[in-house]
């Protein structure tokens, strides 16, 4: 159901029935190393390529999650899923592998809720029995992509962020009945913001206002207030963006208590790991929601999460030719 200008309300409670994800090293070291699946040693991951690599991760992911459900491919309507690199390839292939019909989505890092997003309105609206939805990225290979390569040893300024390496996977269905497991119960859709940054390692300043239109947006088409929550968490703003989004969202009048606001850029790493400002990429907000927040929720610590991912909708070629940063932000409430 529509609920004002850009949010649906799920009113069949599409379950979030079980969830895989996946990591390489940095992600071993890190705060939430206990809430993976599948660890890796090296970024290599046995493979020729760093992209090669980065589909394993989602190759792994999904059947991690399939196993853990005791389904196979083929009790699959759709898969959703994205990634960063050039023309989705890593998620492509993976999707190649899976043999499950397949949405290719890039929402840069906010493919995650965009993915949760339209997956729950499949299910909730009949469209499907079981979707699988995800997301995915590789810092060697975004790095190469979108600044510079791993072995070029550039240096970064405090504002830049760390790309997370790691691939998270969800399967939504109908609503089973069954307790202790989460469901999604509204999803709003963001718009396309852009305030004219135009540096490529100040993610979290580009996609702050983005997060701010989308969170004020839902409180205003839900009518709610953000103390419904438990938590509200973006992904990923890392330290400048959250900062910043909180002082935008108090200069519109939305007062939100500091304790419950965070972010999964400042949640996945340890603070003596040397990712400046944060982590970001498309897999960090999949790995941190459907690893740890999710498990959190099972264990009583949230009844209740709003999860805001944003996105950098930018690319080489646009940061090339001088354009600004358009970003986006999406946001999927779950509650258990």
């Amino acid at each position: 159901m529509l609920v004002g200008k850009q949010s649906w309300a799920f009113e069949n409670h599409p379950v979030i029935a079980a969830t895989g994800v996946s990591g390489g090293p940095f992600e071993a070291n890190g705060n939430l190393a206990q809430d993976f699946d599948i660890l890796h040693d090296d970024l290599w991951m046995g493979q020729d390529s760093y992209e090669k690599a980065q589909r394993m991760l989602m190759e792994e992911a999904i059947k991690t999650t399939l196993d853990k459900a005791n389904l196979q491919e083929e009790d699959i309507e759709f898969l959703i899923a994205g990634d960063l690199i050039n023309q989705m390839t890593p998620t492509s292939f993976a999707a190649r592998t899976a043999q499950i019909p397949y949405f290719g989505i890039f929402g840069a890092c906010s493919t995650s809720m965009e993915g949760l997003a339209l997956a729950s309105f499949m299910i909730n609206y009949h469209g499907a029995k079981n979707i699988l939805t995800g997301a995915s990225s590789h810092n060697a290979s975004t790095e190469k992509q979108f600044r510079y390569p791993t072995e070029y040893g550039g240096q970064k300024p405090p504002t830049a962020q760390w790309t997370a390496t790691g691939a998270g996977v969800a399967l939504v269905t109908a609503n089973q009945q069954q307790n202790n497991l989460p469901y999604t119960t509204s999803a709003t859709i963001g718009k396309v913001i852009d305030m004219g940054l135009t540096d490529p390692f100040n993610m979290g300043g580009a996609m702050a206002p983005a997060a701010a239109d989308t969170i004020t947006a839902h409180f205003k088409d839900l009518q709610r207030e953000p103390s419904y929550y438990d938590l509200i968490v973006t992904g990923d703003l890392a330290k400048v963006g959250r900062s910043t989004v909180l002082e935008l969202l108090d200069n519109n009048g939305l007062k939100i208590d500091h304790q419950r606001f965070l972010d999964c850029g400042m949640m996945i790493y340890k603070e003596d790991q040397p990712v400046q400002a944060g982590a970001s990429g498309a897999g960090c907000s999949a790995v941190v929601l459907y690893g740890h927040l999710l498990n959190q929720m099972k264990q009583g610590v949230y009844k209740r999460i709003l999860v805001v991912a944003t996105g950098a909708l930018l690319s080489p070629l646009s940061v090339q030719q001088n354009d600004s940063i358009p970003c986006i932000a999406h946001a999927v409430s779950i509650e258990i």
